[in-house]
């Protein structure tokens, strides 16, 4: 099996390397609710109305051959600055870092777990 970097790279925006049914999990109250990584691709992108200047730095990218995954460790930064969030806007900004570990199936993306703390995330934002 062998992995390109730029199928996965754009996974938390749009996952058009991703099989139709894969499934999405993540310990997080801000995104309990979600189970597809369809949903959870929507979710991101509705999440840049109220912060439009989001952008995702990726920081580490890992590749597991015999597991067939890969994990990316990256920092989510953005400013309330937009209509859309649970309070109008509050011109606060977050850095959050955050995990991906992506399951594969073939070429495509089976499963993605997200490792995120969504409290200090919504507090930095002044969200809670």
């Amino acid at each position: 099996m062998r992995f390109r970097r730029a199928n996965v790279r754009s996974a938390p925006f749009s996952a058009p390397k991703s099989r139709p049914d894969a499934k999405f999990t993540a310990q997080t109250d801000a995104l309990a609710d979600i189970g597809s990584l369809e949903a959870y691709t929507e979710w991101m992108k509705n999440l840049l109305t109220p912060l439009p200047d989001g952008t995702a730095e990726v920081r580490s990218f890992a590749v597991d051959e015999d597991r067939h995954n890969v994990a990316v460790h990256g920092v989510f930064r953005g400013t309330h600055t937009g209509e859309g969030g649970p309070v109008p806007p509050t011109g606060r900004s977050a850095a959050a870092d955050y995990v991906y570990v992506m399951d594969f199936d073939g070429d495509k993306i089976a499963h993605m777990t997200t490792i995120w703390n969504d409290t200090f995330t919504l507090c930095q934002l002044g969200w809670t």
